[in-house]
């Protein structure tokens, strides 16, 4: 593929909107490390496990291949200066981004729409990126606002439909469920 069709590839899966995470992992001299990722989906309910990938260009790759756990901050959509100070990992200000600790040592952001704690269970060659495969272990729902989103280069959020039907807060989504979804 030419340089070219590359750009063109990126510009057209910037059409697919993404949530957007801060995964965090701590080294074995317990500095703490986080990175803006974009790259994250869930797997599977049962076990629970997720997935996100980090370019191997990353200066925290290795830090990330070491590590044991992990946590992922779901950002809200108030928190877009904090995925920017992570998107360059090696600037971060940990003293300016509103953090505590998680039982599993990672830091967990305040104002988060959620957290999940995890353990890594394998490591996946993704071509230019690595993909890890993650159990969770706990979780966290915090916030009920809107999420951060990224499209098509850009932050935004979402706007719900005032047509469609909108389930119960506490409701199971089993009732609008697409036959085939994955």
């Amino acid at each position: 593929m030419s340089q070219t069709d590359s750009r063109q590839l990126r510009k057209v899966l910037g059409c697919y909107a993404t949530g957007v995470t801060v995964i965090t992992t701590r080294t074995r001299t317990n500095s703490r490390i986080g990175v803006t990722v974009n790259s994250f989906a869930s797997v599977s309910l049962d076990p629970p496990l997720i997935l996100f990938s980090l370019a191997r260009t990353a200066n925290v790759l290795a830090s990330f291949q070491e590590a044991g756990d992990i946590a992922v901050n779901i950002l809200s959509r108030g928190q877009q200066t904090l995925s920017n100070m992570f998107a360059k990992p090696s600037s971060a200000v940990w003293t300016e981004a509103d953090h505590f600790c998680a039982d599993n040592g990672c830091a967990l952001f305040k104002s988060s729409l959620a957290h999940l704690e995890c353990r890594k269970r394998s490591e996946i060659d993704g071509g230019d990126h690595l993909i890890f495969l993650c159990e969770v272990i706990r979780f966290h729902l915090q916030e009920t606002t809107d999420p951060l989103l990224f499209y098509r280069g850009a932050y935004g959020t979402h706007v719900r439909d005032p047509w469609s039907k909108m389930p119960q807060p506490d409701s199971s989504l089993a009732e609008l469920a697409v036959g085939g979804w994955g």
